[in-house]
């Protein structure tokens, strides 16, 4: 009789046998936990310890595989690949736990093959002492293997924070792991600070993350803040190199940590064959026992560095680290940041310490329990040698000992196998000073138990030690904003004359002479007015300074030809102004020639060339563009010597020289004294033209800062207004 079929619903299926293969994958396999380690590592490691390779000799790496397999039913490769990531020799860790002998191929080569496990050998490379320290006091869980037939442990009671110093990546079921590694001493300083503070500016100690194959963190403060509070981000790193002037010829020898020299190669083979990288003529990998070196031949009359520009940009010379911190606590995984993780192995490690205390508290116990029970014997051993001697059964001894001196069965064997010889003036002695010993070490270690304070203590000594043993410099430096290079394809630009209008609140537009002789007044939003308007062309360069102390740059040509019947391009939102940003000064320029003339509040002025704002690079954004010290008055682009007329707020006027300010190189300079204040401000700056004054000799000075002087009838600095609008066709 055929069985009857029942429908099951595929939500049952999912729970009964999806689930718990989500589970163990997550659990068992791809996520890291708080000690740095993923099963699989953990279980290699820990059989290695338990073969005696953390001090004896190397032993070959099949033979390390077979024991491994007693803990990790995975075939023999699995078990073999895991142990290579491991090794020194692969290059994938800062600090490798395997000290290897033989091939084991490279993290930055694809093609490199490690040899086959009969051939190589290994044994625990000496950071593993920290890896292991007090293991065998009982710091970790230890839980049954698959089979039952011997114990591993849950965690490794590693002594630094392990999880942020070796690089980890793992996909699950629904999730995934991606942890970038951090330099060892940075991490260890950082952690101590936070167990002193725990409102410790992490930026300040652990500057960014450090790879094994160097390169070059593209430094983004913010980003990298984000990364360190959330635990998800990216950053870019990007290749080192130097230049062959003999060979003519590019010389790349640190790479991204995400990629391979054969991926680079192949990239740059294929840029060439399409024709789209025609600056280079031979590419090969020149790969040798001092390490990673790629030559790139340049064709005669290239600019090297800015053949690399463009090679970052085309090719993974330049690279994302994506960032997702997700780890194993308690069985749960999270996505944790920089600060919660440093505080869950904090956590980890002060209850690692609390259990080591508690083994050495009962082992000093068991043994101070056994010596008072010899005291009591050693008060008078001629009985106890009586009651031994009188006694017929050997199995008797003990009981008799028990009831003769009040002692209990433990204390008891531990008299009743002391060797005649021992029972000596010298003996007793040395064991009543034992005595007294441990009773002032439980003593101690009994306080340092009940102490948060001081086992932090212990925890700090050790990193303090760490950093001090194995701590190395970074390999990968930090580019910072100002030193980054960007290649842009060189576009081809329609120039011809354009007027330029900015307003108040921050509308621009570029609008064509013959388009302007045609229009009509300007549409303005209410409340708004024209502030500023040059002649120049479609190619100039716009540069506009902000109340935030920031200069935004931009092309003329990426704004749309306009009309003065619409409003035009709003700035702030076009250059990607901050919040509450807004424009203080507009000017145009094609050669970068001139100087800006600022006026502050306190009396100042600073000239700085406009070469200063100039760069080689498609930056946008420059910070301190000029000086925060001080209120920005007035702004101007000057290109010829000429002269302001300064008001104070006590209507005091004077008209100084711009040749009596020398230009400086820094943006951000303070400037020099222009006016004598006392307790007033400046208050106005106005461009001086002939006719504004009665007498203007009458407000000018020799030297400067001055006073100025109160304004005489019928003269008025503001006759004329500060930017002159096109005129209005007729």
């Amino acid at each position: 009789m055929a069985k009857l079929f029942i429908p099951k619903p595929i939500t049952a299926t999912l729970e009964e046998n999806y689930m718990p293969y989500v589970v163990s994958v997550v659990k068992s396999r791809a996520i890291p936990e708080i000690d740095g380690f993923k099963p699989s590592h953990r279980k290699l490691l820990y059989t290695m310890y338990k073969m005696g390779l953390l001090s004896g000799a190397k032993t070959k790496s099949a033979n390390i595989v077979g024991q491994t397999m007693r803990l990790n039913p995975h075939g023999d490769m699995a078990i073999y690949e895991t142990m290579v990531r491991l090794t020194r020799g692969h290059d994938a860790l800062l600090h490798p736990f395997v000290d290897s002998k033989g091939s084991f191929g490279k993290h930055y080569s694809r093609d490199m093959a490690f040899a086959a496990s009969r051939y190589t050998e290994a044994k625990l490379d000496a950071i593993c002492q920290e890896v292991f320290a007090d293991i065998d006091k009982e710091v970790v869980d230890f839980v049954d293997n698959y089979d039952g037939s011997m114990k591993e442990p849950e965690l490794l009671p590693v002594t630094f924070p392990n999880i942020l110093v070796s690089p980890n990546q793992g996909i699950a079921v629904g999730m995934a792991s991606s942890i970038c590694s951090f330099n060892l001493a940075e991490i260890c300083r950082t952690t101590v600070e936070l167990i002193k503070n725990p409102d410790h500016n992490l930026l300040t100690t652990l500057i960014a993350p450090d790879f094994t194959t160097g390169g070059q963190i593209l430094y983004d403060s913010a980003v990298m803040a984000k990364i360190y509070e959330t635990g998800t981000g990216s950053f870019k790193i990007r290749a080192k190199y130097s230049f062959d002037k003999k060979n003519n010829c590019l010389e790349i020898t640190e790479i991204p940590y995400t990629t391979t020299a054969e991926a680079i190669i192949d990239k740059i083979v294929d840029l060439v064959k399409s024709g789209k990288l025609k600056e280079v003529s031979y590419v090969r990998d020149e790969i040798d026992i001092n390490g990673l070196k790629i030559a790139v031949d340049c064709k005669r009359g290239t600019d090297p560095d800015r053949l690399m520009q463009k090679l970052y940009k085309m090719t993974p010379l330049e690279d994302s680290f994506a960032c997702n911190f997700n780890v194993l606590v308690g069985g749960t995984p999270k996505v944790y940041g920089v600060r919660e993780l440093l505080e869950e192995w904090t956590a980890f490690r002060f209850e690692c310490v609390k259990r080591g205390l508690y083994f050495d508290i009962t082992k000093k116990k068991d043994r101070l329990h056994l010596l008072l029970g010899l005291k009591k014997i050693l008060l008078d051993i001629d009985k106890a040698i009586a009651i031994i001697r009188n006694t017929e059964d050997d199995k008797e001894v003990v009981p008799n000992l028990m009831i003769g001196f009040g002692i209990d069965e433990v204390q008891a064997e531990f008299v009743a196998d002391i060797k005649l010889r021992n029972l000596n003036r010298a003996y007793i002695l040395s064991k009543t000073d034992e005595t007294d010993g441990l009773q002032k070490e439980i003593a101690q270690l009994e306080d340092t138990l009940g102490s948060e304070k001081k086992i932090k203590k212990i925890i700090v000594s050790q990193l303090e030690h760490i950093i001090k043993k194995y701590g190395k410099p970074r390999k990968t430096t930090i580019l910072y904003p100002d030193e980054v290079e960007v290649f842009e394809e060189e576009e081809k630009v329609d120039d011809y004359p354009v007027v330029v209008f900015c307003t108040e609140s921050g509308y621009l537009k570029k609008i064509t002479p013959q388009s302007l002789r045609m229009s009509g007044e300007h549409k303005l939003k209410e409340g708004d007015r024209m502030k500023w308007t040059a002649e120049t062309s479609n190619a100039a360069e716009l540069i506009v300074f902000t109340d935030q102390f920031q200069a935004y740059k931009a092309k003329l040509y990426e704004f749309e030809d306009s009309k003065t019947s619409l409003l035009g391009d709003y700035l702030p939102q076009k250059l990607g102004f901050e919040k509450d940003e807004n424009v203080v000064f507009v000017t145009v320029t094609k050669d970068f020639f001139g100087d800006i003339l600022s006026f502050f509040e306190n009396g100042k002025a600073a000239r700085v060339s406009l070469s200063a704002f100039e760069t080689k690079t498609n930056r946008r954004k420059l910070v301190n563009a000029y000086s925060a010290a001080s209120r920005l008055v007035a702004m101007f682009h000057i290109t010829e010597e000429c002269e302001f007329i300064c008001t104070a707020s006590n209507d005091r006027c004077l008209i100084m020289s711009t040749a009596m300010v020398n230009p400086k190189t820094t943006k951000n300079t303070a400037g020099v004294a222009v006016m004598t204040l006392k307790k007033n401000t400046l208050e106005s700056v106005v461009a001086y033209r002939d006719g504004l004054f009665g007498d203007p000799m009458h407000y000018r000075t020799k030297n400067l800062p001055a006073a100025g002087c109160f304004l005489r009838k019928g003269d008025d600095p503001f006759a004329v207004p500060i930017a002159e609008e096109p005129a209005e066709k007729e």
